[in-house]
């Protein structure tokens, strides 16, 4: 059995309290990857061309702020 299936395995069989437990730490986990994940990506400038865009867009009246 891989370590994947074994994880699944555990998980079905947590009981709702631990699995609503465990649910909320993965999402916060999660989270927290995907925030460093953005972080790094900004850090690299890999946004610039995005916001480039948007700016102009904002000038020509093409979109609005939020």
């Amino acid at each position: 059995m891989s370590e994947v299936e074994e994880l699944e395995s555990r998980v079905f069989s947590l009981p709702a309290e631990d699995f609503a437990a465990f649910r909320e730490w993965f999402s916060e986990y999660e989270n927290e990857l995907c925030d460093q994940q953005i972080s790094s990506d900004y850090q690299a400038s890999k946004f610039n061309d995005l916001i480039t865009r948007a700016r102009a867009e904002m000038a020509q009246g093409k979109a609005k702020e939020l």
